[in-house]
């Protein structure tokens, strides 16, 4: 009978590699590719997926959508609000009026450093919202109504 590492704890073992390579590389703002941890440790995708459970159960790290995994440092001030909301806050905070160009999808996923299909939902519930009109290929988005303070956490 030859002697193979057991697939029990070896998510775990793989959670604990990838904290020690956060705590070395403080630079570190994203988890390594799926990809990589598969090729670099030999395990499954499965494996992987649950190493990054543990690491977001740990708080240590968080998915982002449309993104990689997002690295959680103690003390980092983190905007967790629906990227819709923060969006909507962008009327205020640039001190858009009814009516005022509101910037782009591309402006808009660099600002939040997002990808375009998440940045196009969350510009579509707005538009749903009434906040915004309807863009669309050369078109310009333009404040509708200025967002309701109560209504938005």
């Amino acid at each position: 009978m030859s002697q193979q590492a057991s697939p029990r704890g070896t998510f775990q073992e793989l959670a604990d590699a990838v904290k020690a390579q956060i705590r070395a590389d403080q630079k570190m703002a994203e988890l390594p590719p799926v990809a990589d941890l598969m090729r670099d440790h030999h395990v499954s995708r499965g494996v992987v997926l649950r190493a990054f459970a543990v690491l977001q159960k740990d708080g240590v790290a968080e998915p982002v959508p449309g993104r990689r995994w997002r690295v959680i440092r103690g003390g980092q001030p983190g905007d967790r609000r629906p990227l819709a909301d923060r969006i909507a806050a962008v009327i205020t905070d640039d001190g858009l009026e009814v009516g005022a160009t509101f910037p782009s999808a591309s402006a808009l996923c660099e600002r939040f450093s997002s990808s375009r299909p998440t940045v196009t939902k969350a510009l579509e519930k707005l538009e749903a919202a009434g906040l915004l009109s309807e863009g669309g290929q050369g078109r310009l988005r333009t404040v509708r109504a200025l967002p309701n303070r109560e209504g938005r956490s």
